[in-house]
């Protein structure tokens, strides 16, 4: 099982950063795709990006070119640095770990407000 904890949440103003942080814990397979989705009340929860084992990416139209996914020691860590931040980008911002071969798992969430 793994455990997925998110940090770095907050509020900001529009044209502002941030940095968020995903560490996981457990029995991490490889290969995998983590990843960042984002869910305002009332709606789906949509994929912002996703980094796999071999650090290719996937960024969602809205955010590529201001948000940028990495991984840090190992495949222990990712982050999700987001500038030029807009108030559409308020949600909260969840981790997915999803190994080729086995079940996924979610974070908690972290809250991004963005105020304009």
């Amino acid at each position: 099982q793994v455990q997925l904890v998110e940090s770095g949440g907050g509020l900001v103003q529009a044209g502002g950063s941030l940095r968020l942080a995903c560490v996981t814990s457990g029995n991490i397979r490889s290969p995998n795709t983590m990843g960042w989705y984002r869910q305002v009340p009332g709606f789906r929860r949509d994929l912002v990006a996703a980094i796999d084992s071999g650090s290719a990416t996937n960024y969602a139209d809205a955010v590529r070119g201001r948000f940028t996914i990495s991984r840090g020691n190992g495949e222990a860590t990712i982050y999700l640095d987001m500038v030029n931040l807009k108030p559409e980008d308020t949600a909260k911002y969840f981790c997915r770990y999803a190994p080729t071969w086995g079940e996924a798992s979610w974070g908690q969430g972290t809250q991004v407000t963005v105020s304009s």
